[in-house]
């Protein structure tokens, strides 16, 4: 009997039972010579590693990504082309720090500027970015501050484009993961970010040869970006982005005391979220969740999809989970442009809503003109007298 016993409290100890995510990341211990940091699932902006994470701390160029996300939202309304050529000023060319080394009257495109935004964290080319926007750097990091209020940051407040250390810039790990998973939604970032070296003047005298700030994009499997950073302040900071099988994982880690470490403690951060979690697609962006009719339009459907894959972050031992949907359409009204947010669909486990995706138009509708509405109606009434 008492053998018996024995195995039996034996089995109990060394059988694995089911942890709760939240509880088992709370007590990992990583990152630890970093001041701060972050591990964010992309899709679903769930946290599954934290450390300080509203620290409120220097990020110096890791500030770039939200002029990226300025930048790319005016080429993306039409506002700026890649091709559009910048006349550097002095003010831009002098800038100090991490440079692409401009010359005041130099002429380079814009998609020249955002490659050594990206890959060389050059406060020339972000400072003639700036100006060339807004016309002076200050409206332009008003610009920036705006944007901080709109994605809802608390801990965020730039006095400048370029991340240089200054009274009052300052932001946070989440601040910065929130920051990157917006600045993600654009994916002609990746585009930028995820190359290792390439040259800027080509077939020139003035050759200028890149080499991405960011080594994991060399040298860990997965990563294609996405911010560096580095002053006296903020000592080396990174944003990295990495994506397997159908997660991405954004990783921040602030306030390192070398660039080595740094680089090693971010990896840690990834294995760590690569090696303990999953991300299920439970609806893909071309599914179709609803269709909706019109009589006054000159389409007489819509299909309404998902902005992106809808998918939900669950630990890689994981083999089932139920879950409901909550999909909500606004008023439309037409016109209606292709891929415009008209709902959300909402995911729900256990009564709680672990991710949320705007719902977007498969296809432009108009409103049909008067006449149209009138030829429509008769051709509508002869077939019913037909039929």
């Amino acid at each position: 009997m008492k053998k018996f016993w024995y195995i039996f409290i034996l089995t109990i100890l060394i059988i694995p039972f089911p942890v709760d995510a939240e509880e088992t990341d709370s007590k990992v211990t990583l990152i630890k010579n970093a001041v701060s940091g972050v591990l964010m699932e992309q899709s679903s902006g769930q946290i599954i590693f934290e450390k300080d994470k509203d620290k409120q701390v220097a990020v110096a160029s890791m500030t770039k990504m939200v002029a990226q996300t300025i930048i790319l939202e005016k080429i993306e309304q039409g506002e700026i082309k890649w091709t559009d050529i910048v006349e550097v000023s002095k003010n831009a060319a002098g800038m100090g720090g991490s440079q692409i080394y401009l010359t005041p009257g130099e002429k380079m495109s814009v998609k020249d500027l955002f490659k050594g935004i990206s890959m060389a964290s050059a406060n020339d080319a972000v400072v003639a970015m700036a100006e060339y926007i807004s016309g002076s750097e200050a409206n332009f990091v008003k610009l920036m501050n705006q944007k901080v209020k709109e994605l809802g940051l608390k801990n965020t407040q730039f006095k400048n484009s370029t991340g240089l250390d200054e009274e009052g810039h300052y932001s946070s790990a989440y601040d910065m993961a929130i920051i990157a998973q917006n600045l993600l939604k654009h994916e002609e970032i990746l585009k930028f970010s995820s190359v290792y070296e390439d040259y800027l003047r080509e077939n020139t005298e003035n050759k200028f040869w890149l080499v991405n700030t960011n080594k994991l994009v060399r040298f860990y499997e997965g990563a294609d970006g996405l911010k560096t950073g580095h002053t006296d302040a903020a000592k080396y900071c990174l944003a990295a982005t990495a994506k397997k099988n159908n997660m991405r994982l954004i990783a921040i880690v602030l306030g390192e005391e070398e660039s080595k470490v740094r680089n090693s403690e971010t990896m840690e951060l990834l294995d760590y979220g690569f090696n303990t979690k999953k991300v299920t697609i439970l609806k893909k962006k071309n599914d179709v969740i609803e269709e909706i009719k019109f009589d006054k339009g000159n389409k007489n459907k819509i299909v309404i999809k998902p902005k992106y894959d809808v998918g939900v972050l669950e630990d890689i031992q994981d083999r089932s989970n139920s879950y409901s949907y909550d999909v909500k359409i606004n008023k439309l009204t037409l016109p209606l442009k292709k891929g415009d947010t008209v709902g959300t669909i909402s995911v729900s486990r256990k009564n709680k809503k672990v991710t949320t995706v705007d719902l977007v138009t498969n296809t432009n509708v108009e409103s049909l003109t008067y006449l149209e509405l009138y030829i429509e109606t008769v051709k509508n009434g002869i077939l019913g007298i037909i039929n």
